[in-house]
C-alpha cells in the first residue's frame, strides 16, 4: 500500500488527504452494483465484485488517488474481476467435463422478462449493454474501459438491441 493512504478508522480511509474512500464508496457504490448487476445477473455476485474492487481501490492507495474518475476505474476492475471469475468458472466446468463429470447447472430465479433476456446475450453484449444503459456511460468510455474501438461498441450494441427485441418478443408470446 502506498505511504499517502491513511486509515483513521475502519471505514474511513483518506488517500492523500484529498479523497475519503469512504466518499467515493457512498457516492459509487449503488450506481456500481446496478451496473454489474447489468453485467453479472446475479445481484449477490454484483455486490461482490464491487466490494472487491473497493479493496482493491484502497491496496492501490495513490495509484487510486491519481485517477481521474475514481467510479470509471472502480467499474473497470469489476468488470476485470468479473472476467477473471468466469475465465476461471468456465476452465473449471471444462475440467470436469473432461474427467466425464458434469458441473451442476447454476440456478438463476427469472425475475423480470428483461433479467431474462439479458442472461441470454453472450457476455460481450451483456457488457455493452449494461454499461451503456444501466451505468448510462457514452461510446467512447465503453470502448476505453473494454479496450474497444468505438465501432466494435456500436456493432454490438446494434446486435444486443436485436437479440433482445427477438427475445423480448418470444417473452410476449409466450406469455398470451
Amino acid at each position: 500500500m502506498d505511504r499517502d493512504v491513511v486509515i483513521t478508522s475502519p471505514d474511513h480511509v483518506l488517500i492523500g488527504g484529498a479523497v475519503s474512500l469512504r466518499e467515493v464508496f457512498d457516492a459509487s457504490y449503488r450506481r456500481l452494483v446496478v451496473q454489474l448487476f447489468g453485467v453479472v445477473g446475479n445481484y449477490g455476485e454484483a455486490e461482490d465484485i464491487v466490494q472487491e474492487s473497493f479493496v482493491r481501490a484502497a491496496a492501490a492507495g495513490g495509484r487510486f488517488l491519481r485517477v481521474d474518475n475514481h467510479e470509471a476505474w472502480l467499474r473497470t476492475v469489476a468488470i476485470n474481476i468479473h472476467r477473471s471469475r468466469w475465465r476461471k468458472w468456465r476452465n473449471g466446468t471444462k475440467a470436469h467435463d473432461r474427467l466425464g463429470q458434469r458441473a451442476e447447472p447454476v440456478e438463476l430465479v427469472e425475475h423480470v422478462d428483461v433479467v431474462r433476456a439479458l442472461r441470454a446475450l453472450p457476455d460481450d453484449l451483456r457488457e455493452v449493454v449494461a454499461l451503456h444503459y444501466l451505468a448510462d456511460l457514452p461510446l467512447r468510455e465503453i470502448a476505453e474501459s473494454l479496450s474497444l474501438k468505438e465501432g466494435t461498441v456500436k456493432s454490438r450494441l446494434s446486435r444486443a438491441r436485436q437479440m433482445l427485441s427477438v427475445t423480448l418478443a418470444e417473452g410476449v408470446k409466450d406469455d398470451e
